[in-house]
């Protein structure tokens, strides 16, 4: 048994009896009130979804596992040559909460390289597609039409006792991370270059061989291990995270529950964002008409896309009152590695100068960065110019945090997802409407 499948086991029984002691000792404890906006309001700030992988916090950003995006980077075992840690690191890290060693992470280095062949159904089924379907769903459907090798299906259908309904999802999740980027890099290489492919490179991690498949030089392998990270997981109430684990609560495989939360992904309010976000930094630097995006130059032209009644992409978070870390983190690597290129210039002093138009406006509760308005930039830069593949990037980077957590929803009996809703009526009568 490899030291991840050992580290989660042990991690695991000693989880069992907290969540169990909860619900028994604890269960009528009350954690907050619903109010009537909440209700309507998409249950937005309702403390009603429990996850250990990460967490949100409005000040200070999100936390993998305790740690802030600089310390995970820090603390994980990094690439020979490279910046940034494995990908395969991180991931024995959100699953564990430990950080392995060199010697573990090669463990799932080596488990991941095995199983990234991607299967004949997905070819077949991506190649039957309309070459202009949206990668988006091309990918959706590549990960059901793996459904078949579901290996928690089977062993359900077998039998089994509840208390090991996580190890063949771990099969499921480990089988379904190490051949995304194959599958994301399959379709990229078929709608944008022609249907012509690059053969995997058995020797390279996770990041490294998705860089190659694209056909992307160094340093885009680093750009891939740092992109993947940071957008892996965001507490469980955002869409794509929310939706993968109420899917899962049916006891529907890894390959469903992703598959959902892939389609919830694909949202402009969700992961299409980034792309919303490039295009009008696009055509906002058009309209600087090339000339050096001065201060007082950004500062009006901020000003009159306001005042037309149109908002600011990439600016505002529904829970963040700060700079989001991880566009701190993607605004380092772009000082570090393009800091002159005008698209970048264009967005930095962006940076400067919107947070304070945005205060100044008075309407907005959290007027800086989050990680959309960095993305598209840095991809652009290394010449994936295809802006409408950017989510399937952040598809294989979320699969992470989501995969992560129904693992460990199962590991913990998580009950099937079933909240109670009222009419209109009832809510008018709570407020006192006649």
């Amino acid at each position: 048994m490899s030291s991840l499948r050992e580290t989660l086991r042990k991690k695991i029984e000693e989880h069992r009896p907290r969540t169990t002691r909860l619900v028994k000792e604890f269960g009528d404890v009350e954690v907050g009130k619903v109010t009537i906006a909440q209700a309507i309001g998409g249950a937005r700030g309702v403390r009603c979804l429990v996850t250990d992988v990460s967490y949100l916090d409005p000040y200070e950003g999100i936390r993998f596992r305790g740690k802030t995006i600089p310390e995970t980077f820090e603390a994980l075992p990094k690439v020979p040559g490279s910046d940034y840690p494995w990908v395969e690191a991180f991931f024995y890290f959100l699953m564990t909460g430990e950080v392995p060693t060199v010697a573990e992470t090669m463990e799932v280095v080596e488990e991941f390289q095995q199983k990234r062949g991607i299967p004949q159904c997905v070819i077949d089924v991506l190649r039957a597609m309309p070459r202009d379907s949206h990668p988006m769903a091309m990918f959706s459907a590549a990960i059901t039409s793996m459904q078949r090798e579901s290996i928690f299906v089977k062993r359900y259908n077998e039998g089994m006792s509840k208390m090991i309904y996580w190890e063949p999802m771990l099969e499921d999740v480990m089988n379904l991370m190490a051949k995304l980027p194959t599958i994301a890099a399959y379709i990229y290489r078929m709608k944008y270059k022609g249907d012509v492919h690059i053969p995997e490179n058995p020797d390279l991690d996770l990041g490294g061989n998705f860089a190659h498949m694209m056909g992307f030089p160094k340093p885009y392998d680093d750009v891939a291990r740092m992109y993947f990270i940071l957008h892996s997981d965001h507490e469980s109430g955002n869409v794509s995270a929310h939706t993968t684990h109420l899917v899962a609560s049916a006891l529907s495989d890894a390959y469903y529950a992703l598959s959902a939360g892939i389609n919830g992904l694909a949202g402009p309010l969700h992961g299409l964002a980034n792309q919303e976000v490039l295009s009008w930094t696009m055509k906002f630097m058009d309209k600087l008409g090339g000339q050096e995006p001065t201060e007082e130059l950004v500062k009006k032209a901020l000003w009159d896309t306001l005042n037309s009644g149109q908002v600011i992409p990439g600016y505002g978070h529904a829970v963040l009152r700060k700079t989001d870390p991880r566009y701190a983190s993607q605004r380092e690597f772009c000082l570090k590695n393009l800091p002159d290129y005008p698209l970048f210039k264009v967005v930095s002093m962006i940076y400067k100068v919107a947070p304070g138009v945005l205060e100044e406006q008075g309407k907005a509760k959290n007027p800086w960065p989050n990680v959309d308005a960095q993305s598209g930039v840095i991809q652009w830069y290394y010449g994936l110019t295809e802006w409408d593949f950017y989510t399937v990037l952040f598809g294989v980077g979320r699969a992470l945090g989501v995969l992560t957590n129904i693992t460990w929803d199962r590991a913990l009996g998580y009950a099937l997802e079933r909240p109670k809703s009222l009419t209109t009526a009832m809510l008018e009568k709570t407020a006192g409407i006649s």
